[in-house]
């Protein structure tokens, strides 16, 4: 994939928008940003999709910002002269999607059938839209489609919502989802930006799902790890699990035999996608130890923080 489609596989959210004023563009922009979704689909329903984008582009030159609902290639470039970098289109029009490939221009037309997958495949495509993803099928009809079309990637959009946004980016083959329920009409028409903000921040939360898996405390010995691993256990019945290198009191205490990252040990925590929490960490200023990574089967499971909290290194595990 190009870059841009990269970033919105690790970006995993795409919202969808609608905006009737371009006033409300940058106040939309900044509360995406603060919520942690620096991205933005704005669709060219309306006459103020030109000038939103282009207000968007100024205040926030970094954000992911894309055209959606082109239907012409006029529509294209006013978008790209806007400053949309990429092409969402609702269906798949041969003449629009060669106009954007022969520009270098990441397009994702609307596929919703085999025929249209095809076409796609011809055209030198290797991710679509799915839409309107719940009406023509949903999570079932996509993974009946990527069977035979191994190297098709889809971001459905189209009844994406909280309830089913983890069904959804759980499967492999699906890069991001488009969705709209953080940035709904009635939302920006009454500027309720502040809650556009805590809406986008959720729906972030419940895509990383991050959640304490255990904490690691450091020993210098194997009699220390095994002593204050017996405490837990006698104190609150845990099961003990001897390792090579530490012992386990339950599943949430780890000892260490012998002092590991961090002054006084280590914090795990689970999420959902860890690629995707790597990302958008980065986004909130955090850095990661890159000579932590670990792997398995070639997909990558752990990575530690470079800087710790309180005295623990902290770490992220694939769920």
């Amino acid at each position: 994939m190009n870059e841009i489609l990269n970033k919105i596989q690790k970006m995993g959210i795409v919202p969808v928008i609608k905006l009737d004023d371009a006033k409300d563009a940058v106040p939309l922009a900044k509360a995406l940003v603060e919520g942690g979704l620096p991205c933005a689909e704005i669709t060219f329903r309306t006459q103020a999709a030109e000038e939103s984008i282009r207000l968007m582009r100024q205040a926030y030159p970094d954000m992911l910002i894309g055209a959606g609902t082109v239907l012409t290639t006029e529509q294209v470039d006013k978008a790209i002269t806007a400053g949309a970098t990429f092409i969402v289109s609702p269906g798949l029009n041969p003449k629009i999607v060669r106009y954007c490939v022969d520009k270098d221009i990441p397009i994702t037309p609307g596929c919703a059938n085999p025929s249209d997958i095809e076409a796609a495949i011809e055209l030198g495509l290797e991710v679509v839209k799915f839409f309107p993803a719940e009406a023509a099928g949903g999570l079932a009809m996509i993974k009946a489609m990527a069977a035979p079309y191994v190297n098709m990637k889809f971001m459905p959009t189209g009844g994406i919502n909280e309830k089913n946004l983890i069904s959804y980016l759980d499967f492999s083959k699906i890069i991001a989802c488009g969705g709209s329920w953080m940035v709904s009409d009635d939302l920006i028409k009454t500027g309720e930006f502040d809650k556009i903000t805590v809406l986008t921040k959720q729906a972030v939360a419940l895509m990383l799902g991050f959640e304490l898996r255990h904490v690691g405390i450091n020993m210098n010995s194997e009699d220390e790890a095994d002593r204050v691993a017996d405490q837990f256990s006698d104190a609150f019945g845990f099961t003990k699990n001897a390792g090579i290198s530490s012992i386990f009191s339950g599943t949430a205490i780890e000892v260490m035999k012998e002092s590991y990252l961090g002054k006084n040990g280590h914090i795990a925590m689970m999420t959902n996608y860890i690629d995707r929490a790597i990302f958008h960490l980065e986004q909130r200023g955090l850095s990661f130890n890159q000579d932590s990574k670990k792997y398995k089967n070639d997909k990558l499971v752990a990575i530690y923080l470079k800087d710790e909290f309180g005295g623990f290194a902290v770490h992220l595990l694939q769920k």
